[in-house]
């Protein structure tokens, strides 16, 4: 990886040192840290720059990330990729279901983690996987992966600050409210690594809003959009199987497999801010059809 990026420096920069005017723009002191100690890191107006310089109108600023590592235990396995978009600095998936996002126990080479790795070796590209938003393995659609440590850190602190707006649609049993939010805080379930539950003692706030799009009378059925507020493991399953509308096909929190295999849970839409255009992003992804069929 060897990221080029120049800034031009406006009148209200006038006067901020190198150092502020980046970490205005999102730069971690780690991230500085690395480029004071790359060749060329950072330049001004094409000559080598301390941070604390001053700097002045129409100065051009130019950044050069270069990460030359690989991520250490994760193999390049050959598996099929849905790329949504992509440039020099973030890679947006279309996940598949049955696809964990990072390995772990029993899932050493059937990974988005595993095939991302391929894809750039391919290309002779070093990568570091930095997956942004996780999803499920069985949940299906639009998760990003930051391509460098800049792009990883600030989205990384999008997610934090909620500035990355996620919408999800998912096929639950029963009728559903027209709309609804669900305020109800979720902990870790007694004795277990991976279930959770609402707890009102104990719980982290999380928020869900949806509202209901169609209902099948036939399979008594309702396919609902939810934008998500919080980001809580589990927080949507959890949230319609509190409110006694849980997602079909879920192995964890309603094993009902009558009308489909994994739950039915999928990543429609992301709106966020680009990492280093500030360009605003808003990708979207069909329903799959495993799910679209049962309306």
């Amino acid at each position: 990886m060897n990221r080029k990026i120049d800034y031009k420096i406006n009148e209200n920069d006038t006067g901020k040192t190198v150092e502020g005017f980046l970490k205005e723009h999102g730069y971690t002191h780690q991230v500085l840290v690395r480029l004071k100690q790359t060749d060329h890191g950072i330049l001004r107006n094409g000559i080598w720059a301390y941070t604390n310089e001053r700097l002045c109108k129409d100065d051009l600023i130019t950044v050069q990330i270069v990460e030359n590592e690989c991520s250490d235990n994760i193999a390049p396995v050959n598996l099929p990729l849905d790329i949504a978009y992509e440039d020099d600095d973030i890679i947006v998936i279309n996940k598949p279901f049955d696809m964990p996002a990072h390995p772990s126990a029993g899932n050493h080479d059937n990974t988005l983690a595993n095939a991302l790795m391929y894809y750039y070796g391919s290309q002779n590209k070093p990568f570091v996987y930095r997956c942004i938003n996780r999803l499920d393995r069985d949940t299906t659609g639009l998760t990003i992966v930051a391509k460098h440590a800049l792009a990883g850190g600030i989205l990384g602190n999008a997610v934090a600050k909620r500035a990355i707006h996620r919408t999800y649609y998912a096929v639950c049993s029963g009728c559903t409210p027209a709309c609804m939010r669900i305020s109800a805080p979720i902990a870790r379930k007694d004795a277990s690594t991976i279930e959770r539950c609402v707890d009102f003692k104990r719980g982290e706030y999380a928020v869900t809003d949806f509202i209901r799009i169609k209902y099948n009378p036939d399979n008594n059925l309702s396919l609902v959009k939810l934008r998500l507020l919080t980001g809580r493991t589990h927080q949507i399953r959890v949230h319609m199987k509190y409110i006694g509308f849980p997602l079909i096909g879920d192995f964890l929190y309603n094993p009902d497999y009558t009308y489909i295999s994994r739950q039915a849970l999928h990543s429609g839409r992301l709106v966020f801010t680009h990492p280093v255009t500030g360009q605003k992003m808003n990708l979207i992804s069909d329903i799959p059809s495993d799910m679209k069929s049962l309306f």
